[in-house]
């Protein structure tokens, strides 16, 4: 392998470890994809024409010529398999979410920060065009103060789809609607509206022979007072495009996977609205666009030893406010997200 290549293994060659690989052929003369692990060896396609070795996970990771491990498995795997590579000295590129509970994010955390290392969380979203344009219309405070704040994620799935994938049909592995499928825009909301101080919600199995929920609601109280509103669920066929809406004392923005539904930001134009398509329906729909434009960033951050996008406390606080919605969920109790770390299911 060419020294001045970032060499990078795949740990789950499944479809969204086809997006990475895709994303990173996209970025060749930088990187160079040079192992995975799967249950079956990949077709040309799934490795968008890269010569790279089948290999069992521990492998991968321990690779000579492996510098970042990108984890595309399930995800009730990422927090050990992630604590397995900074263990092996390796960088970090994490599907969603970081990990299934705080104490295990935690744990990831320390163990990149002991050794130096980076934690990048997969979070794509944040870097589609109207996504950019309306965190700096917020920081730019051209919205005024946010009063309120909604996403909603009203996708479908069907029985083949859990059957497919056993993990999908557990909380304990990481199913369900709000950790499988709203991830992302709890993420996108998260970040675009501020700290949380407090959720509430309700959740039930609504459509599916399953063992979590498909279908959760919470409300939001951010810590700059304003309120707000998650939806997800994969119990409303055919599927809708997610949303996410921002209300603040001076204009309001409404916008969708790709669209922007309303602009009302005073002196401030519309961003164009973009090609991105939506998972609604099928989750491989996303395109491999999203992921590229993260591990640009991420290349580039390695190269120059600078912060890499999304790390590792970004992700962490993520996993809190996911967390805090299941378990308000679960108890009927208000919960805050800051409170959040106690040991419940701990990495093997």
């Amino acid at each position: 392998m060419s020294t001045n290549r970032l060499g990078v293994g795949i740990v789950g060659m499944g479809g969204i470890g086809t997006m990475h690989a895709r994303a990173l052929r996209e970025l060749e003369g930088r990187v160079q994809l040079v192992t995975y692990s799967s249950a079956r060896p990949a077709t040309d396609d799934e490795l968008a024409g890269w010569p790279a070795a089948h290999l069992e996970p521990d492998d991968v990771i321990r690779h000579p010529d492996v510098g970042v491990v990108a984890i595309c498995s399930p995800s009730g795997t990422h927090a050990a398999l992630a604590l397995a590579a900074l263990e092996a000295g390796r960088h970090v590129v994490v599907e969603k979410p970081l990990a299934l509970d705080v104490a295990d994010a935690l744990r990831v955390e320390r163990a990149a920060r002991e050794r130096g290392l980076s934690v990048s969380t997969i979070s794509q979203r944040r870097f589609e065009a109207e996504h950019v344009a309306l965190a700096t219309a917020l920081a730019d405070g051209a919205l005024g103060d946010v009063r309120l704040a909604t996403t909603h994620v009203h996708w479908f799935r069907d029985d083949d789809y859990y059957r497919a994938a056993g993990w999908r049909s557990t909380s304990e592995q990481g199913g369900g609607s709000l950790m499988n499928q709203g991830v992302h825009n709890v993420d996108l909301l998260r970040w675009l509206c501020g700290p949380v101080e407090s959720v509430t919600a309700q959740s039930g199995t609504l459509a599916h022979p399953i063992d979590t929920e498909d279908t959760t609601v919470a409300t939001v109280r951010f810590a700059s007072g304003a309120l707000g509103v998650v939806t997800t669920t994969t119990a409303t066929p055919p599927g809708f495009p997610a949303t996410i809406a921002v209300y603040g004392s001076r204009g309001s923005v409404e916008l969708g996977q790709g669209e922007v539904r309303r602009w009302d930001v005073p002196g401030v134009p519309a961003p164009a609205s973009g090609a991105i398509a939506s998972g609604a329906a099928d989750p491989l729909a996303i395109g491999h666009a999203g992921h590229l434009a993260q591990w640009t960033r991420i290349v580039s951050a390695l190269e120059t030893s600078s912060p890499v996008p999304v790390g590792i406390d970004e992700a962490v606080e993520t996993v809190r406010l996911l967390c805090a919605i299941h378990d308000a969920a679960a108890t009927g109790a208000v919960v805050r997200p800051a409170d959040l770390g106690a040991v419940r299911t701990p990495v093997a």
